[in-house]
């Protein structure tokens, strides 16, 4: 908690205090037996009004810090601009609620035609970003999945949310959200809590998604949180998976579910992915698909859906050698990073230079620190704002106890910190569970130069005196014993040849059986090996489209007055990369000659390879550049001549002329990036008729 703030909470505190004991005071001596003087009683009353002036005063000023803090007040700013957003995106078809003549299905939304445009300029882009730029193995799989596959990957027993009910209605919560909205509720609008209580409501958001469930229940029941539509009690929360569940073929004995999400199909091809890519490691595969989970309660439009699109890479590496041979292009980068220390220790985020972060082992290593950087160069380029995008390493309690390092990409809207991208050092999880499950190994081989001498853990069970002494169980404990490890084995080893036999529990059996040293041969031999095979590591950057698109959605509005002065006027500042058109053309009055003009001229703009729109209605020049500005269209060309045309760029208003034969060359140099639009202004006169003051 700030400082300014702690104090101000402290002082109000204070003056309350001394209200509640002068009003003590009075009453008193209203009490006082035969009577206080009534002098004596005014000026005690006078005090008490005084002192509550002081308190009011100190409310306000606290008040006026939490506003600045990005608290109160400045949630109804964050609300109001939130809305004219959304109002625009529906209104000018960007996307809006699936099924909306049956009154709609939360969690589920349709993109219209210039949200289809940017979303396919996301993807497009994030192809030549990252399966372009790192020669990726592209891939693309069903979104039925069967159930052994989830199952092996854990998603059947633990892709689960914390949920509880109303206990009167039945409807659902989810538990964090509703103890996360109570916390800032009670930081926002209850002015008379303590320094000491907004530092712990405060922590309690910090340290969220760290929360087991057992705390999490805990502090629901500690604060009194009940349902927030009826205030009816709660009950007590437990898990909900969030997989969809279906069966595959008319019988219903081929259970399946819809994806929950894209990597599994990658993790289960990786023997053939493998042997196309010459047996060679590292090599990366990627995938873009639908993903879907059952919200337990969809909410904020875009950023919690129930259908979504995922963006997906399995980078598979040696686990011995995490270095990346590009680490070098990315090692100056300087962003905003949220270490788990900080976090836990309540403080902020803070710039840090990517290479300083891997050498110092805040990031793990090369290759998850390179995916960090060319994450932020990937947002970055979109035109997210760096100011606004964080990358949080996750808690030890959000953290899979199998994952080596796990950082979330954090974009910074009116809703909050939103992850939109997860980058993860899985380690060799997902190879493991899908070879012990199917039976196939999914590894990778490394060749020597040279044969080499190592030494080997070689376990036999004896078949015959296991099978004697435990008949129908010997397959499990067969099992058990060839599963120890390397330490396990040796362990074994001496207490048996000291002993004789030993204790043994078998997970399978869910007991423990004694084993005789003539059951098992235990010893460490030494073999040459022509070569190393292992389990990869995997590192996973995984996109969350939809959120992506919403957030540059955001980051990208904003509002100027038109030239009356009589309205505010919309625009998408979106670059020309994801910008649904590129341009629009315009003749600038309805004239035959101007309209065979502006056709040719979008003829040329189809043969590039250029979206635009024609608009030869004749409705006002100004009326026509709002339009297309609130679309984010960057580029107008207006035909005001049969020989050139003008182009004006959207957020500046400022326009060149050029020819019309060099008109689509000129768009399609500054659309693709090959030049800024401070390039071409050099290179061609600037314009400033009257079209130019349009709005």
């Amino acid at each position: 908690m700030a400082a300014s703030e702690e104090s101000l909470r402290q002082a109000l505190a204070e003056k309350q205090s001394a209200v509640d004991a002068q009003a003590h005071a009075v009453r008193a001596l209203k009490a006082r037996p035969g009577g206080a003087a009534q002098a004596e009683i005014d000026a005690a009353v006078e005090a008490l009004k005084a002192l509550k002036v002081d308190a009011g005063a100190a409310a306000r000023r606290l008040q006026a810090a939490l506003s600045n803090n990005g608290d109160g007040a400045a949630a109804s700013s964050r609300e109001a601009f939130r809305q004219a957003v959304v109002n625009t995106l529906e209104r000018r078809l960007f996307y809006i609620p699936s099924f909306k003549i049956y009154r709609g299905v939360a969690g589920l939304y349709d993109y219209g035609p210039p949200g289809c445009a940017v979303k396919s300029n996301v993807l497009a882009f994030w192809r030549q970003h990252f399966v372009l730029e790192e020669n990726m193995l592209e891939v693309d799989c069903p979104c039925v999945t069967p159930e052994v596959v989830l199952k092996a990957s854990g998603h059947v027993e633990k892709f689960t949310d914390l949920m509880v009910k109303d206990e009167k209605t039945g409807t659902c919560y989810r538990a964090d959200h509703l103890l996360k909205d109570f916390c800032k509720e009670k930081l926002e609008k209850d002015l008379t809590l303590s320094p000491e209580k907004a530092a712990e409501l405060k922590h309690v958001i910090m340290v969220l998604d760290d929360l087991s469930a057992e705390e999490l229940g805990a502090k629901l029941k500690e604060y009194g949180i009940t349902a927030p539509d009826t205030k009816n009690p709660l009950s007590d929360l437990y898990p909900f998976n969030l997989m969809f569940q279906t069966s595959i073929g008319p019988s219903g004995l081929s259970p399946g579910y819809m994806r929950p999400e894209t990597a599994q199909g990658i993790f289960v091809n990786f023997k053939d992915l493998y042997y196309y890519n010459g047996n060679k490691l590292p090599f990366a595969a990627a995938q873009i698909g639908q993903a879907f989970r059952n919200e337990i309660s969809p909410r904020q439009g875009l950023l919690r859906v129930r259908e979504f699109t995922l963006a997906e890479i399995e980078h598979f590496v040696d686990p011995d050698d995490k270095s990346h041979p590009k680490f070098v292009d990315v090692a100056n980068l300087e962003f905003l990073m949220f270490p788990r220390e900080e976090q836990l220790a309540g403080k902020s985020a803070k710039p840090m230079i990517l290479g300083e972060a891997v050498l110092k082992g805040v990031v793990n290593n090369e290759t998850l620190g390179y995916f960090i950087g060319r994450v932020f160069l990937f947002l970055t380029r979109l035109g997210i704002d760096k100011d606004r995008l964080r990358f949080r390493q996750h808690l030890p309690n959000e953290m899979a106890h199998y994952a080596a390092d796990c950082w979330d990409a954090e974009i910074e809207c009116s809703y909050g910190w939103i992850e939109c991208v997860g980058i993860a050092d899985r380690s060799a999880y997902d190879l493991r569970a899908h070879s012990e499950k199917s039976g196939v190994p999914l590894v990778a081989h490394e060749k020597f130069p040279e044969p080499r001498e190592v030494e080997k853990l070689v376990i036999v069970p004896s078949k015959k005196e296991l099978g004697l002494a435990f008949k129908g169980s010997q397959k499990m404990v067969v099992e058990a014993l060839e599963a120890m490890s390397e330490k396990e084995a040796l362990e074994m080893k001496a207490t048996l040849e000291s002993k004789g036999e030993m204790d043994f529990h078998v997970c399978t059996l869910g007991k423990t059986v004694s084993i005789m040293k003539k059951m098992v041969s235990i010893s460490m031999d030494k073999k040459k090996e022509h070569q190393r095979v292992f389990t990869p590591s995997v590192i996973e950057p995984s996109f969350g489209i939809g959120r992506i698109i919403y957030c540059l959605f955001e980051h990208s509005f904003y509002t100027r007055q038109s030239k009356a002065e009589d309205e505010q006027l919309n625009v998408f500042s979106f670059p020309p990369l994801v910008a649904p058109i590129k341009c629009t053309v315009f003749p600038l009055i309805k004239t035959q000659k101007f309209d065979d003009v502006a056709k040719i001229i979008a003829k040329s703009l189809t043969a590039a390879g250029i979206s635009h729109i024609i608009d030869i209605t004749g409705t006002s020049i100004g009326k026509r550049y709002a339009r297309t500005d609130e679309i984010g269209v960057p580029f107008a060309i207006t035909v005001d001549s049969t020989t050139s045309v003008t182009i004006r760029e959207r957020d500046s208003k400022q326009q060149i002329r050029v020819s019309i034969d060099e008109v689509a060359l000129v768009v399609k140099e500054v659309t693709d990036g090959q030049s800024t639009w401070g390039d071409v202004m050099w290179r061609y006169p600037t314009h400033s008729a009257a079209h130019t003051e349009e709005e």
